[in-house]
């Protein structure tokens, strides 16, 4: 494995990662890929960091944003949830690996014990572009209410029959009455890059990508 990675000093490379698990999922890959926080990321309350690379510094963003950054190339490199790409639906990045990190699934979930819905169905989410995908390949008719938490209350209330999410240890949908149902994608982190960065600066990029490749194979 590369415990250095040769950098070029007038590039500036800018990764983008998503905070909470991911993140701390991610800074060991990082590390051993031979990237390095100037400062303990989780004890500051700074969006932007440097590394022990003078070419290479860390934004620190919200996962749904993550793409966003990239596509339009504000950063040359973020390393985000597959559930945040699915519903970003951007075609301004290429995704070169598959970290293997933060698995998880997203499905439908519904009451405990409850019979399938006939007719249309109201459904509490997030993701509406990969709800709105799923149900018409489906070729099931459904009214999307978007919120952005707390999506387990929502057919308790009766204002969804059903939800989609991401499901972990299912632990949280027990506890709400709620059972998994239906599977609509495996969910792991990915690295994503910016397809003008990945001509501009190939080398550099490259490098990364191939010292994250390296650092996840020593996992397995």
């Amino acid at each position: 494995m590369r415990s250095e990675i040769e950098w070029f000093a007038m590039t500036q490379i800018t990764l983008a990662l998503t905070k909470g698990r991911i993140l701390k999922e991610t800074l060991p890959l990082l590390e051993a890929a031979g990237i390095v926080p100037a400062e303990d990321i989780a004890t500051s309350r700074k969006l932007v960091f440097a590394t022990n690379h003078q070419g290479v510094r860390l934004l620190i963003l919200r996962g749904s944003d993550v793409p966003t950054y990239v596509q339009f190339g504000a950063a040359d490199i973020g390393i985000a949830g597959k559930d945040g790409l699915l519903e970003h639906q951007g075609d301004g990045y290429y995704e070169p690996l598959d970290l293997g990190i933060a698995r998880c699934k997203l499905m439908t979930a519904v009451p405990v014990g409850a019979l399938p819905q006939t007719g249309r169905l109201r459904v509490a989410t997030k993701y509406i572009n990969v709800a709105r995908q799923f149900y018409a390949e489906q070729g099931r008719q459904a009214d999307l209410i978007k919120l952005y938490g707390a999506m387990e209350i929502a057919p308790i209330l009766g204002l969804a029959h059903e939800i989609v999410d991401i499901v972990d240890t299912g632990n949280t949908l027990k506890a709400n009455g709620l059972e998994a149902r239906e599977e609509i994608a495996d969910i792991s982190s990915r690295v994503i890059v910016n397809k003008a960065a990945m001509k501009t600066k190939y080398t550099e990029i490259q490098a990364i990508v191939d010292a994250l490749e390296e650092a996840v194979a020593s996992t397995v």
